[in-house]
């Protein structure tokens, strides 16, 4: 049909009417109609690590069920777990993806680290981690604060040689850094101790429950920070509980750990807390 003069200038005019009254719309909402951003959060071994002994497959599809896209494994050559360690990287990578879930990072013992760390490289590389996280540092019971630093000193070694294979080393910490020895807490001794490039943090937000806050260290800390382990602490119960369900102040602790460089979250707690904190992390 043939458009005239009158038609052309009319339609035109409403064309130009409804842009200019979408550019007064606010942005966020175009972006309410597009598809919600998945939040990817994986979970730690250890707890389980009976039940991913007896049947790894089944397990990690049942925890991949729950919502759980990523795994960090705990190395089975120090951990002792035989059933896994007879399995190469190659081919616990290839169970990993085929249940839906990929593995970036492992927790390593201290003996390991220092006997065995080529081995680990080469496994860490088969299954495509891209973070080697010290579980527990090798530090005498009754230690100075010249002992913690020394085996500071001792993780940037390992972490020079982790870096030229590719792979971040991590250090992961416990309630016991966050102790004080001769009115000097631990955990910032270890932050002055550690080179930032050579060694990022894995914090563990289960000190809650004595009073010390991630974000707290992630703001201080700017980019000193690659994962946590998430679990939440009920004052009222006087024990862990699932993501959301205790005291942790989890808007604002997302907010701090994008300052703090944190790029992967686990959670680490009771298997029972697993099904709940997944829920609650997947409505973010």
């Amino acid at each position: 049909m043939k458009t005239t003069r009158r038609q052309f200038i009319r339609n035109s005019g409403a064309a130009f009417a409804s842009a200019a009254l979408l550019s007064q719309l606010p942005v966020n909402m175009f972006a309410a109609g597009r598809a919600k951003e998945k939040f990817a959060f994986g979970f730690q071994i250890w707890t389980i690590n009976k039940d991913l002994r007896s049947d790894f497959p089944g397990t990690l599809k049942k925890m991949a069920a729950m919502g759980y896209t990523q795994v960090e494994m705990c190395s089975p050559l120090g951990y002792g777990f035989k059933t896994l360690n007879e399995m190469s990287g190659s081919e616990m990578k290839t169970i990993i993806e085929d249940a839906g879930l990929i593995c970036n990072s492992s927790h390593f013992t201290s003996k390991e680290l220092r006997e065995d760390l080529d081995n680990r490289i080469e496994w860490a590389t088969q299954i495509g981690m891209k973070q080697m996280a010290q579980s527990m540092p090798r530090i005498p019971r009754e230690a100075t604060m010249d002992d913690w630093r020394k085996t500071a000193q001792e993780l940037n070694v390992i972490g020079e040689k982790t870096k030229a294979a590719g792979i971040q080393m991590v250090y992961h910490n416990h309630h016991f850094e966050f102790k004080e020895i001769d009115g000097q807490l631990i955990y910032p001794v270890l932050l002055e101790e550690l080179d930032p490039d050579l060694v990022k943090m894995q914090f563990q937000v289960a000190v809650i429950n004595v009073g010390f806050k991630a974000q707290d260290y992630f703001r201080k800390y700017p980019g000193r920070f690659i994962s946590a382990h998430l679990a939440d602490y009920s004052t009222e119960l006087e024990k862990q509980v699932p993501v959301g369900q205790g005291i942790v102040d989890w808007e604002d602790f997302f907010v701090a750990a994008k300052i703090g460089g944190v790029k992967n979250y686990f959670v680490e707690m009771a298997p029972d807390t697993f099904e709940d904190s997944a829920k609650y992390l997947m409505n973010l």
